[in-house]
């Protein structure tokens, strides 16, 4: 499934979890880093009003459908993938971090967050190695001082998995940033996906992700911030149906 601009062409290369998990354990063994992306409408929105994202999203090597949309819009145009969030993705990832023996570094959110999160992921991953973590200062710079600081100091500490929970386009910016400094770390950006295991934010019932009401669930849980994200991803809609059927087309 691709995404199409006019200067950047946007790939959902990996088609599925299992096809995901393939590819890192062969990077983990290859000593090869990564940055991971997880594409929903949202994204969408911001790629198609800024070229510096564009080229951004251009640079992370892996990227998912982390929404309903995505997969939709995949089977419009004949090119379907799986749905991927990264909230689900993180405990799988995490475990074959700890049977490959990768050190992992957890950077964005807040510092008891991450020191939850990585109590309660080590509790049910005994074998999993937390080796560093950091929360940057608000309105940090991700190609700044203080993300080359991070970099450095996560580098330093070993770590070969970093898992990254910074909202976009903060999160894939210090990705991008990250493979040219320290290209043998794998980085994921998973924008909430600490907080959620550290119960900073509730997930939506099962039933409702089931649903792909998950949205809905977000939206109500912070209304004035999420109606008007959601409603710019719903203008969307229509001139991607269209490309999509391009797609299939083509």
């Amino acid at each position: 499934m691709q995404f199409r601009y006019p200067d950047q062409t946007i790939t959902v290369n990996m088609p599925d979890q299992p096809s995901l998990l393939v590819e890192i354990r062969a990077r983990f063994r290859k000593g090869q880093g990564f940055a991971l992306a997880t594409i929903n409408l949202d994204h969408l929105v911001k790629l198609r009003a800024s070229a510096s994202y564009r080229a951004t999203y251009a640079a992370q090597d892996l990227i998912v459908a982390d929404g309903n949309p995505i997969v939709w819009l995949s089977r419009i145009a004949r090119r379907p993938v799986a749905l991927v969030p990264g909230s689900d993705l993180l405990r799988p990832l995490l475990q074959l971090a700890a049977d490959e023996a990768m050190p992992v570094a957890f950077y964005g959110s807040e510092p008891d967050v991450l020191a939850k999160a990585a109590q309660q992921l080590q509790a049910e991953i005994p074998t999993l190695r937390v080796v560093w973590t950091g929360a940057p200062e608000m309105g940090f710079d991700p190609t700044g001082t203080e993300a080359q600081t991070a970099l450095q100091a996560m580098q330093a500490a070993g770590a070969r998995v970093c898992i990254v929970s910074l909202s976009a386009p903060r999160q894939e910016a210090f990705a991008a940033f990250g493979q040219i400094l320290t290209p043998q770390i794998g980085f994921c950006g998973f924008g909430a996906g600490l907080d959620f295991v550290a119960g900073q934010q509730t997930r939506a019932p099962v039933w409702m992700r089931k649903l792909a009401l998950e949205w809905l669930w977000r939206a109500l849980s912070a209304p004035r911030r999420l109606v008007p994200r959601y409603a710019a991803c719903a203008a969307i809609l229509p001139g991607q149906v269209a490309a999509a059927l391009k797609q299939r087309v083509g």
